[in-house]
C-alpha cells in the first residue's frame, strides 16, 4: 500500500510520465511484493527555478525526487533491491541513476486508515515483512 511521488523538474509528454510512473512501481512490485494492482503513485512537474538541488540554480534536467510512504517492516535487502530497481528501470527511460534521490518514510500500519480503518485492522493482501 505504498504512496509514491515522483517530482521532475522539466516536461514530460503524457506517455513519458505514465512510464516513469509505470517503472517506478514496478520497482515496487518486484522488490517490497505488493501486488500489481496496488497503485497509489503521482508525477508532479516543476519550473527549474521551483526545484532546485543543490546551491546553484534550477536548470531542466532530468533530476528527480522519488518520495515512497509505505509501512515499516521491510529489510535493509528488501530497501536495498527497491533503490537499485528504481534507478535500472528509470535507466531505460534515459534517467541516470546519480539523478535520481530516493526519500523512503515509514509508519506502522495503524497510522494509515483507509474507509474509515486503520490498515492493522485489515488484510492487506501482501507481506509487509519482506
Amino acid at each position: 500500500m505504498p504512496s509514491t511521488l515522483i517530482e521532475v523538474r522539466r516536461k514530460y509528454t503524457p506517455d513519458q510520465q505514465v512510464a516513469l510512473m509505470n517503472a517506478v512501481h514496478e520497482a515496487l512490485v518486484a522488490a517490497f511484493k505488493i501486488p500489481n494492482d496496488d497503485r497509489f503513485i503521482r508525477l508532479t512537474e516543476f519550473e527549474p527555478h521551483a526545484m532546485v538541488n543543490g546551491p546553484g540554480e534550477g536548470v531542466a534536467d532530468t533530476y528527480m525526487r522519488v518520495t515512497i510512504d509505505c509501512f515499516s517492516g521491510r529489510s535493509i535487502e528488501a530497501k536495498r533491491d527497491l533503490y537499485r530497481q528504481i534507478v535500472v528501470r528509470l535507466a531505460v527511460h534515459g534517467i541516470p541513476h546519480d539523478h535520481v534521490s530516493i526519500l523512503l518514510r515509514e509508519s506502522s500500519p495503524e497510522n494509515w486508515g483507509s474507509g474509515g480503518v486503520p490498515a492493522s485492522d485489515y488484510d492487506l493482501g501482501f507481506k509487509i515483512e519482506v
